[in-house]
């Protein structure tokens, strides 16, 4: 959302203020006048913010209309990020994800962030539809110029689902578990999902899109009746609303913590950490590969992100995509 420097600033006052703030010191710090400022607050009620006005004393900001905002998102970033750099929202596109490659193509900078209030097309793995109505749950992909090979490019999912069951719990109390390869869960269900895309060149990553979806505010009447699997939002898991702004903010925080980790130190800590999240380690699973099945203990993830079936015969097979169900 743009909106005047000046009216950005006053919210920025309110939202520090520790409590009531006079329409005096308001005045003074925006260099403005009182009729000035009391215009700026009527501004930011049109647009749903909650301003209560205490006689003699000033204002207080009592609540928040659960919108984005560009730059309240990229204000409450480091100042040197990599992810978050910069932050772009829309209120309604076909697919974040097909709107970051196109900016990536078009030169985009690393650490671009593209966020929808809502998807018309939203995308999940295997060409499937990722459900996404508007004003309630994240949309957004990340635009990343790594310098790996290809054959590296996988491993940026594994950040995403740290990222995101970091931010889980640390807004919400809630530790969520992760199904490899990129779905995240609470008491089994499916409430967050990672899709990414990539464009490369033989030996070398040009750029790769993070496609993360997280159903924050959703209602159970919500989710369509047809899914795959049992879903769910940290709404329904909490039992209370999740600011969707504050949520994002953590999220990318964490997102951009992980990926400068990845950049020096390589996939290691990244993997171990996974591993920690994982619903399935040391259990007996079975993995849809489509065409066939394999029956084995999860013994974890291969140096690439690959996951680790362990066999009858006590070997390892390598799988690198298929979905897993735990028996």
């Amino acid at each position: 959302m743009h909106r005047p420097k000046t009216t950005a600033r006053l919210l920025m006052h309110l939202r520090n203020a520790d409590g009531i703030i006079s329409g005096e010191q308001l005045s003074r710090n925006l260099g403005v006048s009182r009729t000035a400022v009391w215009k700026q607050v009527s501004l930011l009620r049109s647009e749903g913010y909650r301003i209560d006005a205490v006689p003699s004393q000033g204002y207080y900001l009592s609540g928040e209309p659960d919108q984005l905002d560009n730059g309240f998102i990229r204000a409450e970033l480091e100042s040197d990020c990599i992810i978050g750099c910069k932050i772009v929202c829309t209120g309604e596109t076909g697919s974040t994800n097909t709107d970051a490659f196109l900016l990536a193509e078009q030169g985009a900078c690393e650490g671009t962030v593209l966020i929808a209030d809502r998807q018309t097309r939203g995308k999940g793995r295997l060409g499937r539809y990722w459900v996404s109505p508007g004003g309630i749950n994240l949309y957004c992909s990340v635009i990343l110029r790594p310098c790996i090979p290809p054959f590296e490019a996988p491993q940026l999912t594994f950040i995403s689902a740290v990222a995101v069951a970091r931010a889980v719990k640390m807004t919400t109390g809630i530790q969520p578990e992760i199904k490899w390869p990129n779905d995240l869960l609470l008491n089994g269900r499916k409430f967050a999902g990672l899709l990414n895309e990539m464009s490369a060149e033989t030996d070398r990553v040009s750029f790769v899109i993070l496609g993360i979806g997280v159903n924050i505010n959703m209602q159970a009447e919500q989710f369509p009746a047809d899914l795959r699997t049992p879903a769910t939002s940290l709404l329904l898991e909490t039992g209370r609303p999740i600011m969707r702004q504050k949520f994002i903010v953590c999220l990318l925080k964490q997102l951009d913590a992980e990926y400068a980790r990845f950049l020096q130190y390589g996939f290691a800590p990244v993997r171990e950490e996974w591993e920690g999240y994982c619903n399935a380690s040391g259990r007996e699973v079975l993995v849809d590969l489509g065409a066939t099945r394999l029956q084995g203990k999860f013994a974890g993830l291969d140096y690439d992100g690959a996951l680790l079936l362990r066999m009858p015969d006590n070997r390892n097979e390598r799988i690198l995509s298929g979905d897993v169900t735990i028996l």
